[in-house]
């Protein structure tokens, strides 16, 4: 068992750097945590680039479940962001409803607490999204400060963490 999690900006080459810490396992489940969105041609070409990626053998599983990482075997994450993301549209956090921020909270917590306490190998992707400008809007800095707070909370308990900058992967622990 262990946690590594791989930290990076949009488009820095961290997905590419999670795979290869993966490779040379037969038993990967890459757990994806973006739904196909079929009325948006780019993103779509984005998740059609990472399939391609991904060995003949790997499974895949499109879901937002947190219990997905206590099955054990090889796990590879990608992405917490948008598992963020998801998870603060199913608590209805962005249409500010009533408890939404307590339902995100609990979420929030399961999604910790399976990565605390699996016996698998899991390799999580993560944007780094605290070295830009703070977001505009309120939609914005909630999500941006959402995402950090896990990100914290994953590295805090990871057996490794890296960031990739330019290709170039860092290990900080």
């Amino acid at each position: 068992m262990s946690r590594v999690l791989v930290l990076g900006g949009s488009r820095s080459g961290k997905s590419a750097h999670a795979e290869s810490l993966v490779a040379d396992r037969a038993d990967v489940v890459y757990l994806a945590t973006s739904a196909p969105v079929t009325d948006d041609p780019e993103w779509a070409g984005r998740v059609a680039a990472h399939r391609a990626r991904r060995p003949a053998g790997w499974t895949t599983l499109e879901t937002t479940a947190p219990s997905e990482l206590l099955r054990g075997g090889t796990v590879l994450v990608d992405s917490v962001t948008t598992w963020v993301a998801a998870l603060m549209d199913e608590t209805g956090v962005w249409s500010e409803e009533p408890g939404a921020l307590d339902r995100l909270a609990g979420r929030v917590d399961a999604l910790v607490n399976a990565w605390a306490m699996t016996p698998a190998h899991v390799v999580a992707v993560s944007d780094e999204v605290g070295l830009g400008v703070v977001p505009e809007s309120r939609a914005g800095r909630l999500f941006r400060d959402a995402l950090g707070e896990v990100n914290q909370r994953l590295a805090g308990t990871a057996d490794e963490v890296w960031f990739v900058v330019a290709g170039l992967p860092q290990r900080l622990r």
